[in-house]
C-alpha cells in the first residue's frame, strides 16, 4: 500500500530540488513534478479499492491509522496523515488535476525564464493540497490550508513585475485571511468545548456541545470556507486573482484551492448538521452567490474573467446544496465541476496561446485555426450549462433537486443561475469561435503538451456522470435523477444558451443595446463591490491614520513632553529656593535635620 507519508516528502522535495537546480535544469525537473501527483492518484485509488472502500457510513470517522503519531498528549490529539473515501476521492482531483497541468504547462510556460521557480510552486501546492486533505487533525489541516494559501499568493503574483498581478496577490492574501481568522477561531472554540483538535474525536463530540456554541463554530468554520471558495462577500478577491498564469487558475482556482472550503465543511459536517440555523446561513449565501455571479459573467470581455465568475457560481450551488443538507450532492458536483472547469481554464490558456489575446472581442473564427481546442471547449461549455449525458448535468441536477426540496425559493433562485449560466457559456463561446478571427496576427493550434492534457480532460468531463450512482453507493444521497428537474433544468439551458448565442455578437460584445448600457457595466464591474470594498478601506484607512496621530500627539507625544514638563518645574521651583540668605538656608537645614531625625526614630521602633 502507497504510504501517504511519501507522497508529502516527494512534493517537497521535488518543489526544493527544481528550485535549487534552475533553470539550466528545468527541461528535466520539470517532468519530475509529475511524481507528486502521480502519487496522490495512486494513493487515492489504492484506498478506493481496498475492500471496505471507504463503504462506512460515516467516513469521518473511519480515518485509516496511516503513519498517525502521538503528539502533545496521549489521547488528546494525534497527527499524521490518514485516508478515508472522501479524502481519497480528493486525492484523485487533486492528482489528475494536477498532472494535467505540469504537462500543459511545459507547453505553456515553454518561453518563460521563471520556470523553475513555477514548477517549484507546482509542486508545492500539490503537496500541501494533498496534506490538507489528508489531515487527521484540524491543526494539520490548518496548517496545509495556510501553505495552500502561501502557495496561491506566490503563483498569482508569479509575474510580479506586472503590477496588476502584484496587486492582485496581495489582495487575495488579505481577503482569504479574513476567512483565516474565523477558522482560526472556529478551533479555539473546539478545543475549548472538546479538548481536542482530532477531526474523529471532534465530530464524536458534536452532540455533547450546547446549540449555541455549536451554531457559533459551525458559522466561523463557514467563514473560513467562504473565505477560500470565494464566497459573498469574500468572493472579490478570485476575478483579479487571473492574473496569474492560466494553468495556475486551473489548478487553483478552478479545481483545487477554491474546492478547500467546500471540502472543509463536507469534512466537519456532523457540526452543521446538528446546527439549522448555521445550514440556513450557507444556503442563503450559496444562492446569492450562484445567482449574482453567474449574473456578473454574462458581460465579461476577458475570457478568464468570465470563467472566474463562472467559478465562483458552481461554488455557490455547492454551498447552496450544503446548506439545504445534500453534502453528497455538493461533494459529487466539486469532483465534477474540477473536470470540467480545469478543462475550460486550460483550453482558454490555449486559446490564450494560440490567439495571443484574451480579449473575447479581438477573438472569433478559432474554431478553424485551432480546432482541437475548440472541440474540447465545446465539451466544457456543455458540461458547464447543465446540458445531457455530460457529468455536469448529473451533479448540478442533483443540487437543484435537493435545494428545490429542502427550500423552493432558493431552489427557484438556483434555476435563474443555471439559466445565467447556459447565457454566458454560449454567449463567450460564440465570441471566442465562431465568425472570423479580429485580432492581430494568425492563430494557430496550440502544441501536444497542451492538447493532450485537455482531451484527458474532456473525457472525464463528458464521461464523470457515469459516477453518479456509485457516489450514491459509497456516500449516500440520490443517486437517481428527479425526471421533472431534469427536463426543466436542460430546457433552460438549452433556451437560454440559445439566447446567449445570439447575445454574443462580435460588434455588440461591449453592451446588446445601447439603452442596456447601465446595468450591462454594472454587471460587468461585479455590482460595483469592488469600488465599495476599496473605498471602505480607503475610509478606514485614514480614520486609521487620523486615531493614530491624535492618539501619538495627545498620548504618546504628552507622555514624552511631561518629562521636561516637569524637570522645568521642579527646576523653578528649587530655583526659588535659591535666595542667598543665611538665616532661610539655616532655618531649611534644621527642618530637615529634625525630618531625618523623626524618620530615623520611627523606623527604630
Amino acid at each position: 500500500m502507497m504510504r501517504v507519508e511519501m507522497l508529502l516528502a516527494v512534493s517537497l522535495l521535488v518543489a526544493l530540488g527544481t528550485a535549487l537546480a534552475g533553470a539550466r535544469a528545468v527541461r528535466v525537473t520539470r517532468w519530475l513534478v509529475l511524481a507528486a501527483p502521480l502519487l496522490a492518484i495512486i494513493t487515492g485509488a489504492q484506498h478506493l479499492m481496498q475492500p471496505a472502500g471507504g463503504a462506512s457510513p460515516e467516513p469521518f470517522f473511519g480515518l485509516g491509522q496511516s503513519g498517525a503519531v502521538a503528539w502533545l498528549a496521549p489521547g488528546i490529539m494525534e497527527i499524521g496523515p490518514a485516508v478515508d473515501a472522501v479524502s481519497a476521492v480528493m486525492l484523485l482531483v487533486v492528482g489528475i488535476v494536477a498532472a494535467m497541468v505540469v504537462i500543459f504547462s511545459v507547453g505553456y510556460m515553454a518561453e518563460d525564464r521563471s520556470q523553475a521557480r513555477y514548477f517549484a510552486l507546482l509542486s508545492a501546492f500539490t503537496g500541501a493540497m494533498s496534506g490538507l486533505v489528508v489531515a487527521r487533525s484540524l491543526l494539520e489541516l490548518f496548517i496545509a490550508w495556510e501553505l495552500v494559501g502561501a502557495c496561491s499568493y506566490l503563483l498569482i503574483g508569479f509575474w510580479f513585475h506586472k503590477p496588476s498581478a502584484a496587486r492582485a496577490a496581495v489582495k487575495a492574501f488579505l481577503v482569504t485571511r479574513v476567512g483565516d481568522v474565523g477558522l482560526l477561531l472556529a478551533l479555539a472554540l473546539l478545543w475549548k468545548a472538546t479538548g481536542t483538535l482530532g477531526l474523529a474525536e471532534v465530530m464524536r463530540a458534536v452532540p455533547t456541545l450546547d446549540s449555541g456554541t455549536t451554531t457559533t463554530i459551525a458559522l466561523l468554520l463557514f467563514v473560513g470556507a467562504a473565505g477560500k471558495s470565494a464566497q459573498f462577500p469574500l468572493h472579490i478577491w478570485l476575478p483579479d486573482a487571473m492574473e496569474g498564469p492560466t494553468p495556475v487558475s486551473a489548478l487553483i482556482h478552478a479545481a483545487t484551492m477554491v474546492a478547500a472550503g467546500v471540502f472543509l465543511v463536507v469534512r466537519t459536517w456532523p457540526v452543521f448538521e446538528a446546527s439549522p440555523t448555521a445550514r440556513l446561513v450557507v444556503l442563503v449565501i450559496g444562492c446569492v452567490t450562484a445567482l449574482g455571479a453567474a449574473a456578473a459573467a454574462i458581460p465579461q470581455t476577458d475570457i478568464k474573467r468570465v470563467l472566474a465568475y463562472s467559478t465562483i457560481s458552481q461554488l455557490g450551488f455547492m454551498f447552496a446544496a450544503l446548506g439545504a443538507g445534500a453534502w453528497q450532492a455538493a461533494f459529487f458536483h466539486l469532483v465534477t465541476h474540477a473536470a470540467f472547469k480545469s478543462l475550460l481554464f486550460l483550453a482558454s490558456g490555449s486559446v490564450i496561446h494560440g490567439s495571443g489575446t484574451q480579449d473575447l472581442r479581438e477573438m472569433g473564427g478559432l474554431r478553424t485555426a485551432m480546432p482541437v481546442t475548440a472541440a474540447v471547449w465545446t465539451i466544457g461549455i456543455v458540461a458547464l450549462a447543465g446540458i445531457p449525458p455530460l457529468a455536469g448535468f448529473f451533479s448540478k441536477d442533483a443540487i437543484v433537486d435537493s435545494v428545490l426540496s429542502a427550500a423552493p425559493v432558493a431552489g427557484v433562485a438556483l434555476l435563474l443561475a443555471s439559466a445565467c449560466t447556459a447565457l454566458y457559456a454560449f454567449r463567450a463561446t460564440r465570441l471566442a469561435f465562431a465568425g472570423t478571427f479580429r485580432g492581430a496576427g494568425h492563430p494557430h493550434e496550440s502544441p501536444l503538451t497542451m492538447t493532450v492534457p485537455l482531451v484527458v480532460l474532456a473525457v472525464l468531463a463528458a464521461g464523470l456522470g457515469a459516477a453518479q450512482a456509485w457516489f450514491a453507493h459509497i456516500f449516500g444521497g440520490h443517486g437517481e435523477l428527479a425526471l421533472p428537474v431534469a427536463l426543466t433544468s436542460t430546457a433552460i439551458a438549452i433556451v437560454f444558451g440559445y439566447a446567449g448565442w445570439k447575445v454574443g455578437v462580435p460588434g455588440q460584445a461591449d453592451g446588446p443595446a445601447a439603452g442596456a448600457a447601465p446595468w450591462w457595466g454594472f454587471l460587468r464591474s461585479g455590482y460595483g463591490v469592488d469600488g465599495l470594498v476599496m473605498r471602505f478601506a480607503s475610509w478606514t484607512e485614514r480614520s486609521a491614520s487620523v486615531a493614530v496621530a491624535r492618539f501619538d500627539r495627545a498620548v504618546v507625544d504628552g507622555a514624552v513632553m511631561s518629562v521636561p514638563r516637569a524637570v522645568r518645574a521642579l527646576g523653578a521651583v528649587m530655583n526659588g529656593m535659591q535666595t542667598g540668605e543665611g538665616p532661610l538656608y539655616a532655618s531649611l537645614t534644621a527642618v530637615g535635620a529634625a525630618l531625618l531625625v523623626g524618620i530615623a526614630l520611627w523606623m527604630g521602633r
